[in-house]
């Protein structure tokens, strides 16, 4: 009898992000350890129907489909009559309805234990307004910025902003991830674009300040402490007006990393320990890459990733492994943590004995 523990890898989803999943979903399904655990792969697919996969691809509705079960007593998938109960659950949904908060309510709420942050660190974490003032609260320094609802965005002016922050200046979504929705603003007419596209993947949009300077990132990992890795930077090719979704993703030739960051200890230290500060002010769990901007302006936390991608690119796995932490190693330590996590939030008091009448 098999004593591998089954770990379902959730990827695709309803998400702008959608292939990026796919591709990092594809690196875990490959490198996790089948000495220990027997990967279950279930994809969402953009109309957020979930199918169960013979292997981590983009042709997810050629799966068997799934229902979930909502019985807490035997949480898990059902597909053709089959029930499949998985001991972990390792989400790799990038953006909407996966980094969010959203699947990792509903999981809590199935009593399925998973990978990474629960529903409070993912969903503050999501929003890029809210984690700021989260941030700007615990003395974490963010990059100046403004945030207004749809509802707002007829009475904006693109010469307030060019007072306030100077061009070019940057506008966001305020709730996505991998570059989506965001722009550089020069002009009026570039303002006005950047709103419109903005406003097609979100509802409240962030105006802040551009930050010309180096981008640095550092990896964390672990909860009691958490650890951080040596930071590294992205260096961005020059036809590249900043770290754009093709840089990230399409064009290999986009950008230079460097893993370590070529840093002085003192600010190697500064990064790492305001990575840490960060994953902590933001209630995140297991791990997160937290992203920054080095300029002669000071440093800046930017956003923080609590579903950080595993591609061929990713800069995640890469500073671990520049630690001496390889891919397949890595993906058992998370799992490992997540189990510890959960078996300390089930010491938990739920049965409240009062007086009351009911």
């Amino acid at each position: 009898m098999s004593t591998r523990k089954k770990v379902a890898i959730l990827y695709g989803g309803r998400s702008v992000e959608h292939g990026v999943s796919v591709n990092s979903a594809k690196n875990i399904f490959e490198f996790i350890d089948r000495n220990k655990f027997e990967p279950i792969a279930i994809g969402l697919s953009t109309t957020g129907k979930w199918y169960l996969k013979q292997t981590v691809d983009k042709e997810i509705t050629t799966g068997r489909e799934l229902t979930i079960s909502t019985n807490p007593e035997q949480p898990g998938f059902i597909t053709e009559g089959i029930w499949i109960r998985p001991d972990m659950v390792f989400p790799v949904l990038h953006g909407t309805d996966g980094e969010d908060g959203s699947v990792q309510g509903l999981l809590t709420a199935l009593q399925i234990p998973f990978v990474g942050s629960g529903v409070l660190g993912s969903a503050v974490s999501m929003n890029k307004v809210i984690a700021k003032q989260i941030l700007e609260a615990n003395g974490i320094p963010v990059v100046p910025f403004l945030s207004y609802r749809k509802s707002q965005i007829k009475t904006l002016q693109f010469q307030y902003f060019d007072e306030r922050f100077g061009t070019p200046f940057m506008v966001k979504s305020a709730s996505l991830g991998s570059s989506v929705g965001v722009a550089k603003v020069r002009t009026e007419r570039e303002f006005e674009a950047a709103l419109e596209d903005s406003l097609r993947y979100d509802d409240e949009v962030i105006i802040e300040k551009f930050i010309p300077g180096r981008e640095i990132e550092c990896a964390i990992l672990g909860n009691d402490p958490p650890q951080a890795s040596r930071p590294g930077e992205i260096i961005i090719s020059k036809k590249y007006d900043f770290y754009n979704f093709d840089a990230k993703y399409v064009d290999a030739e986009a950008v230079e990393i460097k893993v370590p960051a070529d840093l002085n200890e003192e600010i190697a230290n500064k990064v790492r320990d305001l990575s840490v500060r960060a994953f902590q002010a933001l209630r995140c769990q297991d791990f997160a890459r937290v992203d920054l901007f080095l300029s002669g302006e000071g440093m800046f936390i930017n956003e923080i990733n609590t579903i950080p991608g595993f591609t061929n690119s990713s800069m995640y796995p890469m500073m671990w492994r520049e630690r001496g932490v390889p891919f397949g190693e890595l993906i058992t330590r998370l799992i490992e943590l997540a189990e510890i996590r959960w078996q300390m939030q089930n010491q938990h008091n739920r049965d409240f004995q009062s007086s009351l009448k009911y």
